[in-house]
């Protein structure tokens, strides 16, 4: 198969969709790759490194385009790729359809195959190519929140950890998941008050037991989030549902609660956002104030630490990329069931449910 790995374009994305040593090993299965000339830079990764290996380097995102049957890339295309696109096109990256609209009516028109990172799902409900980002995203949740509890920021002017005699910054953060377990490790470590909350006991009971006893675990509902508002310093958003929007747990009512200067990150901006207030900002703006409360809703978090990121989702997203490659996509599905949950379009019709329902339209169940 012709594998094609073009060059983020959107706001600030360093990442790139292979590392050589990624590329590597498809090279090794037989497989020609295509790598848009400076693609991996900005992650550490410059041309010569993914020549070495084996690939060929095309100067242009519009050559990638052309020349493979499948795109390996980080994030969803935006506006300008959606052209490029050719009709049975394979396309393996994070698309979070749900909350983009214009995104999948495009998918929809040049009647591509869109198998997304973000819905590839285990039977034990786990989802591998969403759990490095989401572990990158959930740790640097906090490391950003504390940088915009300062003052210059628009913050509090609260240190997170406090100092001997100054009492800890409180951190509360909705949502036990990859994100929020990862969270709340970091904001343990830095020496927050943390308080995490779930509406799944069994998670709850879990956390409770593993995470560092700084970390206090409360069962969700809007009385109890309500509740904690109007001491706490920190609020990450962390809630879930694979494929769906996110559900708003905060709304704009309860922005009048909170103490001025207070720091909302929203890590499910992606799909859409857990906060009413939220809407998409970027690395190089990543912050706006509402009713005096600062939201930080960056949609690409991971992408400010591209080293690391790519090197995590390659680890993740190879075996996979390797199937597809080797099998074709339609076996590759039929033989991985996981693999067959990241199918949400296909040659112009949606084969996830739950993209056609927050849209209301057609949702066509695949047979493969």
């Amino acid at each position: 198969m012709i594998i094609g790995v073009p060059k983020e374009i959107k706001n600030n994305e360093n990442r790139v969709g292979m590392t050589p040593s990624g590329v590597a090993e498809v090279v090794k299965q037989g497989h020609r790759v295509f790598i848009q000339h400076t693609a991996g830079v900005n992650s550490g990764f410059p041309d010569e490194a993914y020549q070495a290996v084996g690939a060929h380097v095309l100067p242009t995102i519009e050559d990638i385009y052309a020349t493979a049957e499948m795109i390996v890339k980080v994030k969803e295309p935006i506006v300008t790729e959606y052209n490029l696109i050719r009709k049975g096109q394979l396309l393996f990256t994070y698309f979070h359809f749900a909350s983009d609209k214009e995104l999948t009516l495009a998918m929809l028109s040049n009647k591509s195959i869109c198998l997304a990172y973000e819905t590839v799902e285990e039977a034990d409900h786990s989802l591998p190519l969403l759990i490095p980002m989401s572990e990158v995203a959930g740790r640097m949740s906090i490391q950003e929140g504390a940088r915009f509890l300062e003052k210059p920021q628009g913050g509090k002017g609260i240190l997170l950890g406090g100092v001997p005699g100054v009492k800890p910054a409180k951190v509360l953060i909705l949502g036990g998941g990859v994100v929020g377990s990862n969270a709340a490790q970091m904001a343990a470590g830095m020496g927050a008050d943390v308080t995490i909350t779930d509406i799944n006991l069994a998670r709850l009971r879990y956390l409770s037991e593993t995470l560092p006893k700084n970390v206090k675990t409360l069962y969700s509902s809007e009385l109890r989030i309500r509740k904690e508002l109007p001491d706490v310093d920190l609020v990450v958003g962390s809630v879930l549902i694979p494929g769906d929007k996110a559900p708003h747990l905060i709304t704009k009512e309860m922005l009048s609660i909170m103490q001025p200067g207070t720091v909302l990150v929203d890590v499910a901006i992606d799909q859409g956002g857990c906060f009413e207030t939220s809407h998409p900002t970027t690395h190089s703006a990543p912050t706006y104030i509402v009713d005096g409360i600062v939201h930080y809703a960056v949609a690409n978090i991971p992408g400010a630490v591209p080293y690391t990121s790519t090197l995590a989702l390659t680890n993740a997203t190879l075996p996979y990329v390797i199937a597809l490659a080797n099998k074709g996509w339609k076996k590759a599905c039929k033989e991985n069931p996981a693999l067959a949950l990241g199918l949400n379009i296909v040659e112009g019709k949606i084969v996830y449910k739950a993209v056609a329902d927050v849209f209301g339209l057609k949702y066509d169940p695949i047979n493969l």
